[in-house]
């Protein structure tokens, strides 16, 4: 039989380190094989942020990434490919209270084997650069340019006021690398703390708790304060996740967004993973009771052609008009969430110039 549990009374909670053993013995054991990459980047993903909140599980549940720990240099020259997500845990298992010196080992060889220079994505190398630099090591090879085209693509605000959530995953994680997940000032500049807003203005409007969540986050490793009013509604959508177990539940769920939300809960102080875990498989399932404008706001914006203004005051009347009720209230919502809001709007608009039609 399959429980779902929508809310736990306090009462039933458990103690902390045994809601986190049963959290972790799910990811390690139960959810996918430890063969399946889907497997490493699931718990590479918990453990992750557990190590960055400074939560410690206890010693019992990490117990459930022995045969991994004892494992893991033969399965990291066997899968060099996955070497990112081998240090990852590995390093963060190690950091968690895991005794043993593996993850110094695997730095040492991933640097030897030249990985790092196997990425395309300045942002890959990035963690790479940032896995290595735990154990004190640098890849060979050091691109001395890395972080300023990182910041570059930061500081570029345009790229956030269109819908790209690749380009906005990317922005939040150069600032956790860039930060070391909120250990130093990762320096950003007006323009790049200005894309945060652009990127969270779209999460919000989308009503994509996950990503809003990662936004958040970053805000407060770049010493920016989140709008209140999103970080009240991620406040929200974390306590309305359901957890189901069972031997036969799907594990095709959103799991990635009520890690993220807890993670955002965790930084600002509030409860965490306060659900009611067992030791068995689990799914993570979020409020569907969403409104989302998106659609509605880009038929209309598009439908206007030429007729389309990057000014909001002048473009509010006819959202009003278009829009259902559902879809207004949260624009208007966004509208007074941020400062950066008419700006925003101005780039999302893609205001045709006089005479680019003809």
């Amino acid at each position: 039989m399959t429980n779902v549990i929508h809310l736990t009374p306090p009462s039933r909670i458990n103690p902390q380190e045994a809601r986190l053993g049963a959290l972790l013995s799910c990811f390690a054991e139960y959810r996918r094989h430890s063969d399946d990459v889907f497997w490493l980047k699931e718990n590479a993903e918990v453990l992750n942020i557990l190590e960055c909140t400074r939560t410690k599980p206890g010693d019992i549940a990490l117990e459930a990434y022995a045969n991994f720990y004892q494992t893991v240099e033969k399965r990291l020259h066997f899968f060099p490919q996955y070497y990112r997500f081998f240090l990852s845990i590995t390093l963060d298992l190690e950091d968690l209270g895991m005794s043993g010196d593996a993850g110094e080992r695997l730095v040492h060889w991933a640097r030897t084997q030249d990985l790092p220079r196997a990425e395309l994505s300045d942002l890959q190398r990035m963690e790479a650069v940032r896995l290595m630099a735990r154990r004190d090591v640098a890849p060979d090879g050091d691109d001395r340019q890395l972080e300023d085209r990182a910041r570059y693509f930061m500081g570029r605000s345009d790229t956030f006021a269109l819908p790209n959530k690749k380009a906005a995953y990317e922005l939040t994680h150069l600032v956790f690398y860039l930060s070391e997940y909120g250990r130093c000032d990762p320096q950003l500049n007006a323009d790049a703390k200005r894309s945060l807003h652009f990127a969270g203005i779209l999460a919000f409007i989308e009503q994509n708790a996950d990503l809003l969540s990662e936004i958040c986050i970053a805000m407060h490793y770049a010493g920016e304060v989140p709008p209140v009013l999103w970080t009240d509604w991620l406040k929200r959508e974390t306590a309305l996740f359901s957890v189901t177990d069972g031997p036969s539940v799907s594990v095709q769920d959103d799991y990635h967004e009520f890690l993220v939300c807890n993670w955002h809960q965790s930084l600002v102080g509030d409860a965490a993973f306060a659900k009611g875990f067992v030791f068995d498989r689990m799914r993570f399932d979020r409020n569907v009771a969403r409104a989302t404008p998106m659609r509605e706001m880009s038929e209309a914006m598009f439908s206007l052609d030429d007729a389309r203004s990057g000014d909001w005051i002048s473009m509010r009347l006819y959202m009003e008009d278009k829009l259902s009720p559902e879809a207004m209230q949260v624009l208007e919502q966004a509208e007074t969430s941020s400062q950066h809001f008419e700006a925003f709007f101005h780039g999302f608009a893609r205001a045709i110039p006089p005479g680019a039609l003809h």
